[in-house]
């Protein structure tokens, strides 16, 4: 379980730019939901996302993960239980590196260990086998450097180095807006694969409203730093497309937009 609880978050403080993005924001994700954010630009969800992973610092509030308190660990301590696939496939991936390298690196998360020592013959077979259901090829390129995969190859690459060793929470950030929409759909449907398979506790950022309905068990809508719709279960089976687009022209016409 991740909970936020009583969140504040201002920006620019004590200037005349100074603004509010979270005032006592409060959000719960049970263990193995789904879920998925949308809302328009600005509205904090990416913000959220930070904070969770702590690369933002929120003002007050606690982050609790499963049970423990985590408000105060440096990022890089989360990150070990939290996997995070960025929109840019160049994040979560080493380009000047092998793909075999960059599996490496993956599985050793945390530990100290030498390269040369992880990357052997014996880890090839092991790592084929991880990559052969992703139907890209990418079994066969071990020791092709990640730069030169396309952009959907390395995306689904990131996906698969994020949840190599345990998670507690799998954080997608616009994780398919970067992609055609044939390879997007191929990465939604991977995501959906791991997250089922490992039964991760996940949280998606998203413009897509049919992948929000479509694939996650749970939607939230957030504009100006509150959650203005929060549907799951049969709720959320019955809500359409039209229904969230209609609440996010609503929104967006009382903004001026």
């Amino acid at each position: 379980m991740l909970e936020l609880k009583h969140i504040h978050k201002y920006y620019n403080p004590g200037t005349v730019n100074e603004m509010c993005l979270f005032r006592d924001f409060n959000f719960r994700v049970e263990d193995g939901e789904f879920v998925s954010v949308v809302g328009s630009n600005g509205s904090g969800k990416t913000s959220m996302l930070n904070i969770i992973c702590g690369s933002i610092a929120a003002d007050s509030g606690q982050i609790l993960m499963n049970g423990r308190d985590i408000t105060n660990l440096s990022e890089y301590r989360r990150l070990s239980k939290i996997g995070r696939v960025f929109q840019n496939p160049s994040m979560g991936t080493c380009p000047s590196m092998t793909i075999m390298e960059n599996l490496s690196l993956a599985e050793n998360k945390g530990k100290s260990y030498n390269l040369g020592r992880c990357v052997n013959k014996k880890r090839r077979e092991t790592y084929q086998d991880m990559l052969r259901p992703l139907n890209l090829g990418l079994e066969d390129k071990l020791d092709v450097k990640v730069g030169a995969l396309s952009g959907g190859q390395r995306q689904a690459m990131a996906l698969l180095m994020s949840t190599m060793t345990p998670i507690e929470v799998l954080i997608l950030d616009e994780h398919t807006a970067a992609l055609d929409p044939k390879t997007a759909e191929i990465n939604m449907q991977l995501t959906e694969q791991i997250v089922r398979q490992k039964k991760l506790t996940s949280i998606m950022v998203t413009h897509n409203l049919r992948y929000a309905l479509e694939y996650e068990n749970r939607i939230i809508m957030m504009h100006q730093g509150k959650i203005i719709l929060d549907k799951k279960g049969k709720e959320k089976e019955d809500l359409h497309v039209d229904e969230v687009l209609g609440l996010f022209n609503e929104i967006s016409i009382e903004c001026g937009n």
